[in-house]
This record gives structure tokens, sequence and C-alpha cells, in this order.
């Protein structure tokens, strides 16, 4: 999460659909987070490694 700050996924809507008509279009949706959520999720994972690691 701290290299990779996002990913983007495809999803399909149809458009015109008349009779055999029918028109899809493919729309494009990114999905996007801080690297510092990431820094986050590392120094928690750390401290619960070092809590552990006490007991």
């Amino acid at each position: 999460m701290i290299i990779y700050t996002g990913f983007n996924y495809v999803t399909k809507e149809k458009v015109v659909d008349i009779g055999p008509l029918e028109m899809i279009v493919e729309k494009n949706n990114p999905v996007q987070w801080s690297p510092i959520v990431g820094v986050i999720l590392l120094v928690g994972g750390i401290a619960i490694l070092a809590i552990n690691r006490k007991k």
C-alpha cells in the first residue's frame, strides 16, 4: 500500500437496449488511497508483533 497507491477495475454498463440493438460501455473505476495508510498499517503490524514477542 506504500508503493502502489491504488488500482483500477472495469465494469460493463448497458447504455442502449433497443430490441436486437444493444450497446455496452466498459467503465474504468479507479480506487485510490494515500501512502500514509500503508505506513500506518505497517507501524501497527510492527507494534502487534512487538507486543506478541513480549508475552
